[in-house]
């Protein structure tokens, strides 16, 4: 049985906004969320630069002791998911909460809180470290709180897939309601990774931007020819998904459907994308596959485009490929410009980009697209928001171990 699968609902915490409307408004503007890092002294590192989440705290309960004791990752994920479930116009106690269920990840998990009590095992011995270190650090624990907090009952899972999280998240929910297994999902992604160990390890990787440690805003640069590396950023995602009749019976707003979910493996190399992007290539043609929708229907595609020189360049050898003729007329954008990369979040932020081109008709642009690389032959739409009739949009996620995911979204 395969039912149909409709997106009610979009919260976002991220480094341009809090909430859907304030994201949309700051992508759509070109606003980038990256600066200084501020979380911890960056005197000695080659990085210096992120894209963190600001003004969180008016989302905060400051007496929900439980909360203040969560990992970052866990934070953005429960106010993500309040705010998409408050975009959806759901009433919980109308609902049956045991076909509702959960589907986020991280790609990291609990890394602040792993550091920090490392910092006490060493200083104050073992008996000090926290007891909530395992249960407040591991990659699940975004989709088991939000559950425990919401009281939903149906299938709860967390995919760890490097920087396809979000988008296998997402699409694994689709196929939990398409399965008839549950009606209701919220899925997405979570990510809090701006910590001396992950800007060192990111960094000593070479994948960070160096170069543009005094104009942070510049850094972030997808398909440019000065482009070295990706802006490290954080937050959450969630989407609430559902069944089409089950929307339509409560008159719901139905954003958008999800039509397609394609994912395949590099198996190539731990880190760098497969020659010539054939993983991302075949990861969209499955995803299209399943949506039943040709190549040439395609009017947009949210890029992984993360600004890495050897990344950038597959992904666009990819769109053409499989697109040929008709990769010249779709739209190409990367908002991890303006974004920053969010590693497990970025699908899921990406997706409700996906969805909000299709209801406003507007393409955020890739901004600091300057000078844009010969060997990116794909319309970027570069640096100023654009205006277009928006039916089908694709959004692709690749990550770490050779994980490819596209998902498909079709006008309702």
């Amino acid at each position: 049985m395969n039912r149909r699968v409709v997106v009610t609902g979009m919260g976002i915490v991220s480094p341009v906004g809090i909430g859907i409307d304030e994201v949309w408004e700051s992508l759509i503007s070109g606003r980038s969320g990256a600066g200084p890092v501020t979380h911890f002294d960056t005197t000695n590192y080659a990085c210096r630069i992120a894209a963190e989440v600001k003004n969180l705290d008016p989302h905060l309960d400051p007496s929900d002791k439980e909360l203040s004791r969560c990992d970052p990752f866990v934070r953005f994920a429960l106010v993500a998911a309040k705010l998409a479930l408050e975009h959806s116009g759901l009433e919980l106690d109308k609902e049956d909460l045991d076909r509702f269920g959960s589907i986020v990840g991280s790609g990291i998990g609990g890394l602040q809180i792993l550091e920090t009590q490392k910092e006490i095992l060493m200083e104050k011995g073992p008996r000090r470290v926290s007891p909530f270190l395992i249960p407040m650090m591991i990659g699940n624990m975004a989709s088991g709180m939000i559950s425990m907090r919401h009281g939903l009952r149906g299938p709860n899972t967390s995919v760890v897939t490097a920087c396809a999280t979000g988008n296998h998240c997402i699409g694994d929910a689709f196929n939990v309601i398409r399965r008839d297994e549950a009606d209701l999902m919220v899925a997405g992604g979570t990510e809090a990774a701006i910590t001396p160990l992950g800007l060192s390890g990111f960094g000593n990787m070479k994948a960070l931007a160096t170069h543009w440690n005094d104009d942070p805003t510049h850094a972030s640069r997808p398909f440019d020819k000065d482009r070295d590396g990706f802006v490290m950023g954080e937050g959450s995602a969630i989407l609430v998904l559902e069944e089409l009749e089950h929307a339509r019976k409560r008159n719901a707003v139905v954003y958008a459907e999800i039509v397609g979910y394609g994912m395949t493996a590099d198996a190539f190399h731990v880190s760098q994308p497969a020659p010539e992007g054939r993983g991302g290539r075949e990861a969209m043609r499955r995803a299209l596959r399943d949506a039943g929708i040709s190549p040439e229907e395609v009017d947009y595609i949210n890029a992984h485009g993360t600004s890495t020189p050897v990344g950038d360049v597959a992904e666009a050898q990819a769109i053409n490929a499989l697109f040929g003729e008709h990769a010249k007329k779709v739209a190409v954008s990367s908002t991890k410009s303006m974004t920053g990369h969010l590693l497990g979040a970025a699908g899921a932020l990406e997706s409700c980009v996906c969805v909000k081109t299709i209801t406003e008709g507007i393409i955020p642009p890739t901004i600091n697209l300057d000078n844009q690389d010969p060997e990116c032959r794909i319309d970027c739409v570069p640096n100023t928001a654009r205006e277009a009739k928006i039916s089908v949009a694709l959004n692709n996620s690749f990550g770490f171990g050779g994980q490819n995911c596209v998902l498909v979204f079709r006008r309702t």
